[in-house]
């Protein structure tokens, strides 16, 4: 087992996270923006760390866009990006095709113009139809209007024998006024239809993590993201450090019960936790201490006393549930302390 899947309680860093790495290899849905607005504090946190020496790189499971289109946009954000610096899972299931089809094959689209971009830029040639003698099928989140007579078309494809093949499978996508399904949700369609199981290329699997090192050079890289079962699963699973921003996805409670392969190398409530050092969680007699908060277990809940930073005192309750959980999910009851925390 790695570090990063043996993992106790948080880490701590005596230096802030943008000098201790080279990368910061950050999602995008949830970390920098919700819905097409700047997440508070996103814009100024990366333009203090890109200033300082650090590399930014977007590294999205979302498929629908370009690179072109979302470095624009991050630059109306307020941060200032090149399409070089992004990288999405439909540039990692472009190279799984390649890898595994001729040059200039045909493959059939069930998504956006991300996904084309990507596929022609790995000399593919993107089609509409079942009956234009597609040799692959590459499914990407296709946003909210995205016809239902396209999955029809992959279900055609696909019991004729064509290989599928999926961006990601998240089940949702954060915006603006919630959380919406994601290319996960119309993944599971095509299979109820079909009874086939995609090749999938993006985080938390290998394809995505290979795909972002080829694109980024990074050699001391941070994942920055919201959720566990990607952002973090797929750090875990390459060797890399991480950092889980609570701005999206996951909230305290799950990550309190999250599974060894699911925990972050740290915890901060944004992304100015990249301009910071993190504390050190401390253990004593079955106490975890971290700031002014203590940690412990009372009966069958967590418990925690003291004041302080909020972060601190989920950095303690962490400690505390991944101990007593050893890989395994922690069931002690937490929505107590969560609320003398503050993170309710």
């Amino acid at each position: 087992m790695s570090h990063q899947q043996s993992r106790t309680r948080p880490g701590s860093s005596g230096t802030a996270l943008n000098e201790a790495y080279d990368t910061a290899l950050l999602d995008l849905d949830g970390v920098v923006y919700a819905g097409g607005e700047a997440i508070a504090h996103a814009a100024d946190a990366l333009g203090v760390a890109r200033d300082g020496g650090m590399r930014l790189a977007y590294v999205t499971n979302n498929a629908l866009r370009t690179p072109d289109a979302v470095a624009a946009h991050l630059t109306e954000l307020g941060v200032p990006a090149e399409a070089s610096d992004v990288v999405t899972s439909a540039q990692a299931v472009a190279r799984l095709i390649a890898d595994q089809v001729p040059d200039g094959s045909r493959v059939l689209v069930i998504g956006g113009e991300g996904l084309k971009v990507a596929l022609r830029e790995r000399g593919l040639v993107p089609v509409d139809s079942a009956d234009d003698s597609p040799v692959a099928v590459a499914q990407g989140y296709g946003g909210p209007d995205l016809a239902w007579s396209r999955f029809a078309e992959a279900s055609y494809a696909i019991r004729r024998g064509v290989p599928w093949f999926a961006s990601n499978t998240d089940l949702t996508i954060p915006s603006d006024r919630g959380i919406a399904p994601g290319n996960g949700a119309a993944v599971e369609v095509v299979r109820i239809a079909t009874g086939a199981e995609p090749q999938v290329a993006g985080k938390p699997l290998p394809p995505m993590h290979r795909e972002t090192i080829l694109r980024t050079g990074a050699k001391r890289g941070l994942v920055v993201g919201d959720r566990l079962d990607t952002d973090i699963e797929g750090a875990n699973a390459g060797g890399v450090d991480s950092l889980l921003v609570l701005t999206g996805v996951t909230d305290a409670a799950q990550l309190l019960a999250a599974e060894a392969k699911y925990r972050p190398t740290y915890v901060d409530a944004d992304l100015r936790g990249l301009l910071r050092g993190q504390p050190e969680v401390a253990q004593g007699d079955g106490v975890f201490t971290c700031g002014g908060w203590s940690a412990s277990v009372r009966g069958d809940a967590l418990v925690v006393e003291g004041e302080g930073e909020p972060m601190d005192a989920l950095r303690a309750l962490c400690a505390v549930a991944w101990t007593g959980a050893g890989g395994g999910a922690c069931g002690l009851e937490v929505g107590e302390a969560l609320k003398v925390a503050g993170l309710e």
